[in-house]
């Protein structure tokens, strides 16, 4: 597959600017991958698609407050800084990314806080944007990480940063409602539509719920350079399964239940980590997998996903999902039925 072939025209009106008033009354939409056909509902009325002893899986990643905007040393200049994992307690050193990249050298200082209460210093420079930062910080790891967190802003996509005005609801909605394990950058859009009351009732239809954990970064956004897909790399990812959320799922796919992965980061999860026999393995590491028409998924037999943008990675892999003349041809229906495109849009479930 090529690059040009998930080139689309979005209007700037369809990319969501905000979320829906509730969780689970964002637009759904159904594409069925056997017969082609589409159906249009609300959000809540997925539960319709599942029975008793289903399995849905979620990701409980934890979107942190990783923007933060300070000042250089000497000039002032403004200086936007994205936290991207720690690297050391004792020593306060982070991996960042920074913009403007090009000026920032190494032993430069930079100060944030309106009375500069945190300051931090640049001891490396290990990529064209990113740098590792050492934190100049006197006091508990505790007490560091709740400065440096109470500095930060929640990491909106950077299409909505360009067109909004406020950022007030972020903090509660670009976060699930079962998000535990902190370390994500980028919510996973698709579980953002699933109220208190709607895994409530997922309970009581007996449709089982489980949870692995992959921390989405800033990969996500990054343009894919290369028109031929096989030579694009995908940044590398933390994730966990556990053993509770890979026996249920095997449970489910033993007893040929229906297994639904909410999301593409729980899609890219569970395809890293199945095993030949097409059960899930638990697993703790790192994962750069990148998935692209055509692939052959073992796992899971639907998948709930937002309506992403041109070009995407997200794209690529709802295309290898669910066909990629069906997906393209869904995403033209949306796009005259005027669905809400990114990350606060709306979504589809492919059966």
């Amino acid at each position: 597959m090529k690059l040009s072939q998930f080139k689309f025209k979005l209007p700037d009106e369809l990319i969501a600017l905000h979320p829906a008033k509730n969780r689970d009354e964002a637009r759904l939409m159904i594409l069925n991958r056997k017969s082609g056909e589409i159906e249009h509902h609300v959000f809540k009325d997925v539960l319709n698609y599942f029975d008793d002893k289903d399995v849905f899986v979620f990701n409980d990643t934890m979107v942190f407050p990783a923007l933060l905007y300070g000042n250089k040393e000497k000039t002032g200049a403004k200086i936007e800084v994205t936290l991207l994992r720690e690297l050391n307690e004792d020593n306060r050193l982070w991996d960042v990314l920074v913009d403007p990249a090009r000026k920032i050298r190494i032993g430069n200082k930079l100060y944030f806080g309106d009375d500069d209460s945190m300051v931090a210093e640049v001891i490396d420079n290990t990529t064209s944007r990113g740098r590792t930062l050492r934190f100049l910080f006197d006091g508990s790891h505790e007490d560091f990480k709740k400065t440096l967190f109470d500095l930060g802003q929640t990491p909106i996509p950077p299409y909505l940063r360009a067109f909004r005005e406020s950022e007030a609801d972020d903090v509660e909605r670009y976060q699930t409602i079962f998000a535990k394990n902190e370390g994500a950058i980028v919510a996973p859009a698709a579980g953002l539509h699933f109220s208190r009351e709607l895994m409530k009732r997922m309970e009581i239809k007996g449709i089982d719920a489980g949870f692995l954990t992959l921390h989405s970064g800033l990969g996500n956004f990054r343009e894919i350079d290369v028109e031929d897909l096989t030579k694009h790399k995908m940044d590398s990812e933390q994730m966990y399964v556990g053993n509770e959320v890979a026996e249920l799922v095997n449970n489910a796919k033993d007893n040929k239940h229906k297994i639904c992965a909410v999301g593409t980061s729980v899609m890219r999860a569970i395809e890293t980590t199945v095993s030949t026999d097409g059960h899930l393995k638990p697993f703790s590491g790192w994962t750069n997998k990148f998935i692209f028409p055509p692939y052959d998924f073992t796992v899971t037999d639907s998948m709930i996903t937002n309506f992403h943008l041109p070009m995407s990675t997200m794209l690529m892999l709802t295309a290898a999902f669910g066909d990629y003349d069906q997906v393209m041809e869904a995403y033209n229906v949306a796009i005259k039925e005027k669905y809400q495109f990114g990350a606060y849009g709306d979504a589809m479930l492919i059966i």
